[in-house]
């Protein structure tokens, strides 16, 4: 029998990409879910999909605090406890830094790091309760700013430093915090990443064929969720950047401008 079997997972973002993925695996462990998004039509065809299973859906924007307040508090009246909370809610974004507007910005660091502040603040109580664990969707992004996403790898940055924060904070109290950080993983984030004025980009400038599954990501989070592991990297190029940026930061420099760029122009 799965440990998560008639826990309660809430997942922010969870129409979509890695966020689904983790939905639907914890489902079928027995887990019960609570998953919010901002496309109601995507969260009814979740439902749909999965009839009768013990899955509560809400329509929330993370960038409102009070929409996730509610959220959390819609959970804990519906099922009475809070086990797990994984911030997977996120935005990225691709534009040069002399072209990005502030609201771009803006926009990045509402829903990737205040999203996660709002969420998590909100349902730590009931968490602390239980002794569970809270999640941080972060990056690779996190650990080294990548080129045409400066605030992407900003809030990530901003997400990994609150998460250890709070994390050395309850260190005693029987509540785990750890953030995973997935590389580049087959997902809608870059069709919908912003660009310089604020909208969706609408295509992936990436491989996602290449690259891993939101499946398989999925199941690499809920093994380190189990584990209680203090952080996950994913994907040999995501370890191969973190251990080449902390000990050799000025090659990997080169090497992350010669993957980003051609002929001096941003090309993924």
């Amino acid at each position: 029998m799965s440990v998560f079997n008639n826990q309660v997972v809430v997942i922010t973002g969870g129409s979509d990409g890695i966020g689904k993925a983790l939905v639907e695996q914890f489902l079928a462990m027995g887990a019960k879910v609570a998953t919010c998004g901002r496309s109601q039509e995507k969260l009814h065809q979740l439902q749909a999909q999965h009839p009768g299973a013990p899955l509560f859906l809400k329509g929330v924007d993370v960038r409102n605090e009070q929409e996730c307040e509610q959220f959390i508090a819609d959970v804990i009246s519906t099922w009475g406890q809070i086990d797990v909370l994984i911030n997977n809610a996120g935005i990225s974004m691709r534009a040069l830094i002399t072209e990005t507007t502030t609201e771009t910005l803006r926009q990045v660091m509402d829903i990737n790091f205040w999203g996660t502040v709002y969420t998590t603040k909100a349902a730590l109580p009931a968490i602390l309760k239980q002794k569970g664990v809270i999640v941080g969707v972060s990056s690779i992004a996190g650990y080294r700013g990548l080129p045409g996403r400066s605030g992407y790898s900003a809030s990530k940055f901003a997400l990994n430093g609150w998460l250890e924060g709070i994390k050395t904070e309850l260190l005693h109290t029987g509540t785990h915090v750890m953030w995973v950080c997935p590389g580049f993983t087959s997902s809608n984030i870059r069709n919908v990443a912003l660009n310089k004025d604020a909208r969706s980009q609408g295509e992936s400038p990436m491989d996602e064929g290449a690259m891993m599954s939101s499946e398989e990501c999925a199941g690499h989070i809920i093994h380190a969720i189990e584990k209680r592991k203090r952080t996950l990297v994913l994907t040999f190029t995501g370890k191969r950047a973190v251990f080449m940026n902390k000990f050799f930061p000025g090659l990997a420099d080169k090497l992350t401008f010669n993957f980003f760029f051609k002929n001096g122009v941003l090309v993924k």
